[in-house]
């Protein structure tokens, strides 16, 4: 299970990245799309993962 959770941390890290901002990509709506029904839960294991929050890698 953790192995899936990284592979889909690591999937919803690349759309991020990816995103414009001009998009409307939401976290939400990738968090969704990677099985992450929670936003906060998302957020919480994103973070721990990647170190920062999934917020700011949308921005950058």
């Amino acid at each position: 299970m953790a192995y899936l959770r990284r592979v889909r941390l690591e999937a919803a890290h690349r759309e991020l990245q990816a995103a414009d901002g001009s998009d409307g990509v939401t976290l939400g709506a990738v968090g969704r799309r990677w099985g992450f029904a929670k936003p906060g839960r998302f957020a919480g294991a994103y973070r721990v993962v990647d170190g920062q929050p999934p917020s700011r890698t949308l921005r950058s």
